[in-house]
């Protein structure tokens, strides 16, 4: 989405503001990413599926606790089935799909107590038995927000006319080079707007950065906290709508 639009004015006259996102609760998020991020001082949002247990919990939780953001991926991850994807989103119905996400933000109260979450579409799908259901998931109003997939062409500028259940991001194939990620950064920042990057893997899983990539992107961030917002993805969409309502 490269709509070109009046710019928001970020915070401390910042130019520009990128979000973090992780998929799927995996481990090298939490012993790889996560601490490069405590290192950096920045904060994420990780889209959690139910593929946690006893000894992951209590870390989210802790997380959450240190201002990260904890997001709904759903509870089986359902999506058109592939040799990676065991639960096929063809045998769901738009409200089963509804269900699904309701009961993961019960599960996701339990462990951080937060009653507003953002959500992310598993594989970027928005399709169940067939059918689209993001209206159904508007008309239950479980999410304010929630994120797509996109490309490198993912910049976001326009959100007055943004869909708030469909918001663009950067969505990474795997192997992506730190240069790689510091060019998307670089556009959103040459135009004044939003970027949104899902990861998965960090350093180990799949669909797989390097650790040295991560940490490279982070670096580059670090640098340029004058110009760069870095926050969770909730915040940076709630700062964006309470400006246009101002204006």
């Amino acid at each position: 989405m490269t709509t070109q639009a009046q710019k928001i004015q970020w915070p401390d006259q910042k130019q520009a503001v990128i979000v973090l996102t992780y998929d799927d609760a995996l481990l090298s998020q939490l012993d790889v990413a996560v601490p490069q991020l405590q290192r950096a001082g920045f904060k994420a949002t990780f889209f959690l599926t139910a593929d946690l247990n006893y000894n992951t919990i209590p870390r989210w939780r802790t997380l959450s606790q240190q201002g990260f953001e904890l997001g709904n991926h759903t509870i089986f991850h359902p999506c058109l089935p592939t040799d990676d994807n065991a639960v096929s989103s063809a045998s769901y119905t738009a409200y089963g799909m509804i269900r699904e996400i309701d009961y993961m933000n019960d599960f996701l109260f339990a462990v951080d107590g937060k009653m507003r979450r953002p959500f992310a579409y598993p594989c970027a799908e928005t399709l169940a038995g067939g059918k689209d259901y993001v209206d159904t998931l508007r008309k239950y109003g479980l999410s304010s927000y929630a994120r797509v997939g996109g490309d490198t062409s993912a910049v976001i500028t326009d959100f007055k006319h943004l869909d708030l259940l469909r918001i663009p991001s950067y969505g990474l194939d795997g192997g992506e080079t730190g240069q790689q990620l510091i060019a998307f950064v670089k556009k959103v920042q040459q135009r004044g707007g939003m970027g949104v990057i899902m990861f998965h893997g960090i350093g180990g899983d799949y669909i797989t950065i390097s650790k040295e990539a991560h940490q490279e992107l982070l670096n580059y961030l670090g640098k340029n906290k004058q110009a760069i917002w870095v926050t969770t993805f909730q915040t940076a969409m709630d700062y964006a709508m309470q400006s246009i309502k101002i204006k």
